[in-house]
């Protein structure tokens, strides 16, 4: 599974509302903490369950979310390493262990 559609599926999931709610809620505006955060609109609860479905995601694919500017993409990568640590095999935690270098 790729990366791209990782994003086509949240934001087949978001929300304009739910996304002009989490602006507010993460203070993105010009000078306040998450600045320039932007948001597609999925709740926790769906993003746990698509990361279900994307876990076998390759890592470099993962990493390639990682850097989104979407904030649930993010989250997603995030809730797909911490499922592939779990499940994994001691080299494949390793592997997740040095994602900083990826």
């Amino acid at each position: 599974m790729k990366c791209t559609q990782l994003r086509q599926r949240l934001v087949s999931l978001g929300s304009a509302e739910a996304a002009a709610k989490a602006q507010r809620f993460f203070k993105t505006a010009k000078g306040e903490y998450g600045e320039g955060d932007r948001f597609l609109g999925v709740r926790v609860p769906i993003l746990r369950k698509v990361a279900i479905e994307f876990q076998r995601m390759t890592l470099t694919e993962v990493s390639c979310s990682l850097r989104s500017i979407y904030h649930e993409e993010r989250l997603c990568a995030l809730f797909i390493l911490v499922r592939q640590f779990e499940c994994g095999n001691q080299q494949q935690q390793e592997r997740i262990g040095m994602m900083n270098r990826i």
